[in-house]
C-alpha cells in the first residue's frame, strides 16, 4: 500500500498532467493560463525531487541507486529544457513522451517513490518539507535564436528526440 509520501508525489503527476491535457485541449490553441501552471509545477515538482527525494533515497552512499538517478536527472534536464522555449506541438509531444517513460521509473514497483517511501517511513516531517517546497522562479520563454538547438541536445542527451 502506498504511504503518504508516494501518494503526494503521484497526485502531483496526476494534477500535472491534468494541467497539460487541459492546455492542449483545443487543438488549434494553447491555453495559456494552464500552460502556465503545469510549467511551474513541473519545475517545482523536478526541484522536490532533485532537493529532497534523490537525496533521501541515495542516503549520502555513492553509487546506491545511481543508475536510477542518472536516468530520471537525464529527464530531468530534459523536460526542464522543453519549459525553456514557447510551447508548440513538438515541444508538448515531445514533453508527453518524456513523461511517459519518465513516470513509470518513480510511481512503478520498485520506482523512486517507494525507495523514498522505504527510507523515510511514515516521518509527517519529510511530508511537510515536500507540501512546503518552495515554487521555482519561473522566466519568460526564450525565443532568442539558439534556444531551440539547446532544448534539442538536451532532449538527445537524455536519450529522446524533439518531435
Amino acid at each position: 500500500m502506498a504511504g503518504p509520501l508516494y501518494r503526494y508525489l503521484a497526485g502531483d503527476h496526476r494534477r500535472l498532467d491534468t494541467l497539460l491535457r487541459t492546455a492542449v485541449a483545443q487543438p488549434d490553441a494553447m491555453d495559456t493560463g494552464p500552460y502556465a501552471e503545469f510549467r511551474k509545477g513541473l519545475l517545482r515538482h523536478i526541484a522536490i525531487e532533485e532537493k529532497i527525494v534523490i537525496p533521501a533515497v541515495s542516503g549520502g552512499a555513492p553509487g546506491k541507486h545511481s543508475d536510477l538517478a542518472a536516468r530520471l536527472r537525464l529527464d530531468h534536464g530534459a523536460l526542464a529544457s522543453l519549459l525553456v522555449p514557447p510551447p508548440s506541438r513538438s515541444i508538448i509531444a515531445t514533453i508527453r513522451t518524456i513523461l511517459s517513460a519518465h513516470n513509470p521509473l518513480e510511481e512503478g514497483d520498485g520506482g523512486l517513490y517507494e525507495l523514498f517511501e522505504e527510507v523515510s517511513g511514515s516521518d509527517p516531517e519529510m511530508l511537510r518539507k515536500l507540501e512546503s517546497a518552495p515554487d521555482v522562479p519561473v522566466l519568460p520563454h526564450n525565443e532568442r535564436p539558439g534556444v531551440l538547438e539547446a532544448t534539442r541536445r538536451a532532449v538527445e542527451r537524455a536519450g529522446y528526440e524533439l518531435k
